[in-house]
């Protein structure tokens, strides 16, 4: 499938709360280098701002990313900020808090209740916003969430936040923190090389509740940060080339199709991979393409 006219507009659209975004978003985590984290050479500047340019000009409104999205010389945030400011008013940008690096890009002890808000000002600052659209609760192997998403409940009431999300979450504390405030969105590890029942539980939830579920790692599978995985290729390649696409397009559209309310984020620093992942919107599997790629998944 060509790529050259397609925008996100061909996958649909969902609403965040009262935010409207396109299907097909963009994730940041890779525009920092190649790979995520400290694990790969930093990216060049120049061509990070470009594909953050490109992806608003192919209609992407979606952007997924948080402070600890660094290389060793490279801030996704402060990426974003610099491509992308002025934001244009129908942007969402979402971001997580909870994980923290120390400046060497070590991980280092997660926040605690109390210091969510330094997480969250930390975001408005490198972003240059007055309030984040989108703000995720990334659990941190924690039993409960209750006193994490109740002090983000507190800063979105104090309106530093708008809606509030959910990631690397078990059924059980969705429940448990829509009983303190509502959720819009859950982004959890899923994918064609990824496969486990707690999240296939979890986002029939979402689906039976109208929220949004952002897979991540949906391309990289079983990579994770690393990069693209190769799990089931075979079945992956198979269906692409009936379909004269990639096999990174074809996991975005099995993707897709696991529900309206499934939303992608597929990242890249690479140009040309950005229009192909926008791309991939349009590309509608049948029945047959479906039934090939979930026997593999669950083989």
């Amino acid at each position: 499938m060509t790529s050259e006219t397609i925008t996100a507009e061909s996958a649909g659209t969902w609403q965040l709360g009262d935010l409207p975004v396109r299907r097909v978003g963009f994730g940041a985590m890779r525009l920092t280098g190649s790979a995520a984290f400290h694990l790969g050479t930093p990216s060049d500047r120049e061509r990070s701002l470009a594909v953050l340019r490109r992806a608003v000009e192919l209609g992407v409104n979606h952007i997924d990313t948080a402070a600890f999205y660094f290389s060793s010389l490279r801030s996704a945030n402060e990426l974003i900020n610099s491509a992308l400011a002025p934001y244009a008013d129908d942007l969402v940008v979402a971001t997580k808090v909870g994980p923290y690096r120390d400046w060497s890009g070590e991980w280092g002890t997660s926040a605690r209740p109390e210091d969510l808000r330094g997480h969250v000002e930390e975001n408005l600052r490198q972003l240059g916003r007055d309030h984040l659209d989108v703000v995720y609760l990334r659990r941190m192997r924690q039993d409960s969430i209750a006193e994490h998403f109740g002090a983000l409940a507190e800063l979105r009431a104090a309106g530093l936040v708008r809606h509030l999300a959910l990631s690397d979450v078990e059924p059980r504390h969705l429940a448990e923190a829509q009983a303190i405030a509502p959720v819009v969105s859950v982004q959890n590890r899923y994918g064609l090389g990824f496969h486990d029942p707690a999240t296939d539980a979890l986002l029939a939830q979402c689906r039976a509740q109208g929220i949004a579920f952002v897979p991540f790692y949906a391309i990289a599978g079983e990579a994770g940060p690393r990069g693209a995985g190769t799990a089931h290729e075979e079945e992956v390649r198979a269906v692409a080339r009936a379909h004269g696409a990639t096999p990174a397009q074809v996991r975005i559209a099995w993707t897709l199709h696991q529900g309206p309310n499934v939303l992608a984020i597929p990242g890249t620093g690479n140009p040309d991979h950005l229009a192909e992942n926008v791309a991939a919107g349009a590309l509608r599997l049948t029945d047959a393409d479906l039934a090939r790629l979930d026997g593999a998944r669950k083989g």
